[in-house]
């Protein structure tokens, strides 16, 4: 069974930049699209970016110009670049898959806590 676990989140200022990884203990379909989550205090989470199979790459309007999601197949990790980041960027980040029409395939890891200050 695949096991995903994110890293790299921190506390930054304002305007900063992180770099999330999520590695996966087995092996993603290159095939899958993944997806980077997000989970503030009191809301609901969200998806904020997805890369397809084929490299393909969707952003939530909120994060567009700012992250960079990709993908490294043979070494089952997805990336999230964040830059410019800004006080409500804070939230706890978790990768898992983002297939259409379909949940999340596999079980979410610790998930990562970025945290901007102003």
């Amino acid at each position: 069974q695949v096991q995903l676990v994110e890293s790299g989140g921190g506390l930054v200022q304002a305007g900063g930049s992180l770099r999330l990884s999520c590695a996966a203990s087995g092996s993603i379909l290159s095939i899958y699209t993944m997806g980077w989550y997000r989970q503030a205090p009191g809301k609901q989470r969200e998806l904020v970016a997805r890369v397809t199979g084929s490299f393909s790459t969707n952003y939530a309007d909120s994060v567009k110009g700012r992250f960079t999601i990709s993908r490294d197949n043979a070494k089952n990790t997805v990336y999230l670049q964040m830059n410019s980041l800004r006080p409500e960027d804070t939230a706890v980040y978790y990768c898992n898959t983002a297939i259409a029409f379909s949940k999340p395939l596999y079980s979410w890891g610790q998930g990562t806590q970025v945290t901007v200050s102003s």
